[in-house]
């Protein structure tokens, strides 16, 4: 009889699966993984959190989700990277104004939020 824990194989699996979730905005079936015990700040071997794949691809619903069950909205991935910073260079607006609602750190990072916004012309979403 096992004590119900996963291997980690099935952990890894898991994972990975979440994040193809999060990359695909799956909101409902993320929340469920979250929900059912996953770590809302999970990484991948790049230190990308749900979060921030989710920011990068888009996802303003799955983003808000996330931070409504705790995600950090400041955690970097291994170049140092922001969600963001990520939302703004991919010109994801209502992530990026999410994000800022959640408290996103504007100067964390490379580049920063506030430095991304000026080389992508977005500077008018961090106003204010």
């Amino acid at each position: 009889m096992t004590d119900g824990a996963l291997t980690p194989e099935q952990t890894e699996r898991v994972v990975a699966i979440a994040m193809d979730l999060a990359r695909a905005g799956d909101t409902a079936q993320l929340a469920e993984f979250v929900d059912h015990g996953l770590p809302v700040d999970v990484a991948d071997t790049d230190a990308n959190t749900l979060l921030m794949l989710a920011a990068y691809h888009g996802h303003a619903d799955t983003v808000r989700a996330l931070l409504e069950r705790g995600a950090d909205p400041d955690l970097r991935n291994v170049r140092d990277q922001a969600p963001i910073a990520g939302a703004l260079f991919k010109g994801a607006d209502e992530v990026v104004a999410v994000l800022r609602a959640a408290g996103a750190d504007l100067d964390a990072g490379t580049p920063s939020a506030r430095d991304a916004a000026t080389m992508f012309g977005r500077a008018h979403l961090l106003a204010g």
